[in-house]
């Protein structure tokens, strides 16, 4: 029987269903990296649709150097990835680090845009977005794997990958909508701003991160026996 005050959700759904909502409950620590990826990725697709658009429109900027600029952002991601990663995987310090100064660093870049003048600012540009995104997926994927919560794998990074594809596919439409009503600035203004808040929220979750734990999927156990204690008296 299946309680919580007073309530039996027995009456109103199978036991298959009171599993499934189960399952799909995340711990702190999943729930907060999540809601950055969210927050972050969401702001970064704002300019998705409409980069190209500011780099040939405003800046007088030719195909050739969209191309170039998508091509130094991506090679440059690619080169560090693997090396952030290897110093990621010693300690969950220095993942943490990676994760929020990495997303700092990024969420900074538009405001680079707005004052971008040529061709070799925004390769610059693009160079800092790579190396920074490297560094914070190396340190945000190694603090998620280590913190999932045992038999819940597939089902987190699931949910992760949902916020980071329908996030930003919204956010994608809002940004032409934004550029078409006001102004390219505005949109690198909201993009900064939503990285700055992905990053920051990550410090709610330092504390927990960085504390003692007995292994992978297994997250501070006397909080958890603490959290299960508190729920049975409720």
């Amino acid at each position: 029987m299946n309680k919580k005050k007073g309530l039996n959700l027995d009456i109103y759904y199978t036991p298959h269903q009171i599993k499934e909502a189960k399952m799909i409950k995340l711990n702190k620590i999943i729930k907060y990296l999540i809601y950055s990826d969210l927050i972050f990725y969401s702001g970064w697709g704002l300019i998705s649709p409409i980069f190209a658009l500011y780099l040939v429109d405003s800046l007088k900027l030719t195909a050739f150097v969209v191309g170039m600029a998508a091509a130094v952002h991506l090679i440059t991601r690619s080169l560090l990835r693997v090396p952030f990663g290897m110093q990621a995987d010693k300690s969950q310090k220095i993942a943490f680090r990676f994760m929020f100064w990495g997303l700092l660093v990024a969420a900074l870049v538009p405001l680079g845009y707005i004052s971008a003048a040529s061709s070799a600012h925004i390769y610059a540009l693009q160079a800092l977005l790579g190396a920074s995104l490297a560094m914070s997926t190396a340190g945000w994927t190694s603090i998620f794997a280590k913190h999932m919560d045992k038999g819940k794998e597939s089902t987190e990074w699931g949910v992760d990958a949902v916020a980071v594809g329908l996030g930003p596919g919204i956010a994608g439409a809002v940004g032409g909508i934004t550029v078409t009503l006001f102004s390219f600035n505005l949109v690198f203004a909201i993009v900064a701003l939503a990285g700055l808040l992905g990053a920051f929220l990550l410090l709610f979750i330092k504390k927990e991160i960085l504390a003692k734990q007995t292994g992978t999927g297994e997250l501070f156990v006397h909080h958890e026996l603490r959290r299960l204690k508190k729920a049975r008296i409720n």
